[in-house]
């Protein structure tokens, strides 16, 4: 494999979540891509919505020169109309560089169990998504190497996910962040392994673990497995005009009322 782990992951669920926007109607001038990153989806991606102009927050260890090659090879048409910035500048600043209101899709692969809190991220993308813009992600969730938390090895220093959160949570982020018809979907990914030191080099990979090396006689106990919980989910940003809910009621700016005239009744 010439790809490391989370290249090839990133890719394969990128693909997957491309297969599930197949039944999508959507009319796309503006995309988001974060993290983006050189792979298959682009070339998708272009021949889907063709006229499209991208937007790309880049993952760390991806380059702008990169992405430029990337999307040359690819032949894509808004290259010299799209714009990219370093994750980097997103975490700490909490906000993609883009106005609100200027995007049609969010496509968002396997970043949100890295984030401190996903709902941040949930407000930016409400903020930035036009009115029946949509959202599509997927990350890891909690269940992710639950092989490996069922042991009592010292040596093994584990680590939690930056946000552990299942589908049910996700679920209702985007119920309280106004996000509307939101699908949730899950599924399990099983990675298997002939050699322990390259399970432990994929653990290290998905930022399960901390860098410290084990025994050799510690990793003969490892198991030959390591399962992927991923999770995936889109939803729709309708009724931006309305103030954000509160007590399960909606609150409707009386600028968005119009008055009946006499002339619209005749």
């Amino acid at each position: 494999m010439t790809q490391s782990i989370r290249e090839w992951l990133q890719d394969e669920i990128a693909d997957r979540m491309l297969q599930k926007l197949d039944i999508v109607k959507l009319d796309v001038k503006d995309i988001l891509i974060v993290p983006d990153f050189p792979g298959k989806h682009l070339d998708i991606l272009l021949k889907r919505y063709p006229s499209a102009r991208t937007f790309g927050i880049t993952e760390e260890g991806v380059s702008v020169m990169q992405m430029w090659r990337a999307k040359a090879m690819g032949n894509w048409r808004s290259l010299f109309a799209s714009n990219t910035s370093p994750l980097a500048s997103y975490r700490s600043s909490g906000k993609f560089n883009l106005p609100d209101n200027s995007i049609d899709l969010v496509f968002s692969d396997l970043l949100l169990q890295d984030l401190p809190d996903p709902k941040h991220f949930l407000k930016e993308c409400w903020r930035v998504l036009r009115e029946g813009g949509l959202m599509t992600f997927s990350y890891l969730g909690p269940d992710t190497g639950k092989e490996l938390r069922s042991l009592t090895i010292p040596e093994l220093k584990l680590k939690n996910l930056l946000s552990p959160w299942d589908m049910h949570d996700m679920g209702d982020a985007l119920l309280s962040e106004r996000f509307s018809d939101s699908v949730m979907d899950m599924e399990y990914l099983t990675l298997d392994y002939e050699k322990p030191d390259l399970l432990l080099g994929d653990v290290s990979a998905f930022n399960l673990m901390q860098s410290t090396p084990l025994e050799i006689t510690t990793m003969s106990v490892l198991p030959p497995k390591l399962t992927l919980e991923v999770v995936y989910g889109h939803a729709w940003a309708v009724g931006k005009h309305l103030a954000k809910a509160k007590d399960n009621v909606a609150y409707i700016d009386l600028n968005q009322i119009g008055r009946k005239t006499r002339s619209d009744s005749a």
